[in-house]
């Protein structure tokens, strides 16, 4: 039996600019292009780097001008000449194997799981930790490495840090132009690492950094981004299902990108269990010695202004016991006999959206969709009927104690214990419980 002819590779090209045609759009082929390979001069015309363009088509499908092409070297041209007669008269059946057998490819060359670090001065946000722990799963599910992604200055110990909860390998990014969060740069350097790594899946976190970063990369790499995920998984085809609210939280859905790599999802803070630490985890670090120009950057960070919180601040997706009070609470001098049993319990007020929207409760104790996800060891929800917008936001905490009048509302779907009946007698009773239990334990 003969052997099968070896299948030729189909060059790709390289960018190139035609002469007299550019219109100085305002650099948008230099925006779009994920090897940074484009240069702009002072009449705000393309330069090409051919030695880096890696013949992506970005640039040329986004020019408004047609003022760029593919170029092609002489052996290059020879065998694109030859693939276009070997296609004359193929079957469509044939064609779309063809196709198919290019995505498959595509999608093979992008292996890994990514975790993105963030950090602020060198103070690691929670939620990174807590997308290793989910990323771990991911990882083994599809049998490759979990890694971290660190962006910063003298942040080789976050590396370090980031093996304890479950990174194997770590991309380390490491500049003084790094040593604040500014958008271009860490922009520039997250795609520089897809570029050259190619990630299968990346994990960030739906902070003001996580959010702005995941959508400014996942338009300059053209991949699919979901956004506030509260679910994640992988289906036997090797894609990252990510489920989220939907259509307002009233539904929820699952969303998959199965043609595009990488894959991209944020996740809020405490939506995702706190795995475990471990003190004797190592893994490799590999520098990547990228910087950006600091004269490339547009933005300046002149001064960080930290936000002074008043006395009636709390971070309630920290508190371990949460009281939460909805409409049922009927008018905000109610919300005092949810602050006597959180007092006793050592715990903080929360409250439902409805409760913020009427005014009897600050925006900081909103639990829910549009609110704080919190992940207490009990919660108590006193006249909430359990929307899934808010049910979103407390689903996973440790146990959960529904007060409401109505036998039917959603909350008792969820809740580890009942209770049917009058919030304003059941409250009080909780409390005084509380208080006398404490009362023998000191005697």
């Amino acid at each position: 039996m003969a052997d099968a002819k070896p299948k030729i590779k189909k060059p790709r090209g390289r960018a190139r600019l035609l002469e007299g045609k550019c219109i100085a759009c305002g650099a948008r082929c230099q925006s779009v292009c994920p090897v940074d390979c484009v240069d702009m001069s002072d009449a705000g015309e393309p330069i090409i780097r051919g030695e880096k363009c890696i013949g992506c088509s970005k640039c040329i499908k986004i020019c408004p001008a047609a003022a760029l092409e593919l170029s092609f070297t002489p052996e290059e041209q020879r065998l694109l000449d030859e693939l276009a007669k070997a296609a004359v008269g193929k079957p469509q059946e044939e064609v779309a194997e063809d196709k198919a057998d290019s995505l498959t490819e595509m999608l093979q060359r992008y292996r890994g799981v990514w975790v993105f670090v963030e950090q602020t001065d060198g103070e690691p946000a929670r939620v990174s930790w807590e997308l290793l722990g989910v990323g771990k799963r991911l990882a083994q599910k599809l049998g490759v490495e979990l890694c971290s992604m660190v962006i910063g200055e003298n942040v080789e110990g976050l590396c370090q840090e980031s093996f304890r909860y479950g990174a194997q390998k770590s991309y380390r990014v490491d500049a003084p132009v790094y040593r604040t969060y500014r958008t271009e740069a860490y922009l520039a350097a997250t795609c520089h690492l897809i570029a050259r790594y190619k990630p299968e899946v990346i994990l960030m976190g739906a902070t003001g950094m996580g959010r702005d970063l995941a959508g400014a990369v996942a338009t300059r790499v053209a991949t699919g981004l979901t956004a506030d995920c509260t679910g994640l998984d992988i289906d036997d085809k090797r894609n990252l299902m990510q489920t989220r609210p939907a259509f307002g939280g009233n539904i929820m859905a699952t969303i998959m990108c199965d043609k595009f790599r990488p894959q991209m999802a944020t996740v809020r803070p405490n939506v995702m269990p706190m795995p475990e630490r471990d003190e004797k985890a190592t893994g490799a670090i590999l520098h990547e010695d990228f910087a950006v120009p600091e004269t490339d950057v547009l933005t300046k960070v002149l001064e960080i202004v930290r936000d002074s919180k008043d006395h009636s601040h709390v971070d309630i997706a920290a508190a371990e016991f949460i009281v939460s009070g909805g409409r049922g609470l009927m008018s905000p001098e109610n919300f005092a006999i949810l602050k006597a049993l959180a007092d006793e319990l050592g715990g903080v007020v929360g409250a439902s959206r409805s409760a913020v929207d009427a005014g009897w409760m600050p925006h900081d104790r909103q639990v829910g969709q549009t609110g704080r996800t919190v992940r207490p060891k009990i919660y108590i929800a006193c006249g909430i009927s359990g929307a899934i917008q808010h049910l979103v936001g407390m689903q996973d905490s440790d146990i959960i104690i529904a007060i409401n009048r109505d036998r039917n509302a959603p909350i008792f779907e969820v809740a580890t214990y009942g209770i049917v009946g009058d919030l304003f007698k059941v409250v009080p009773a909780l409390t005084q419980a509380v208080r006398e239990a404490k009362q023998r334990r000191k005697a």
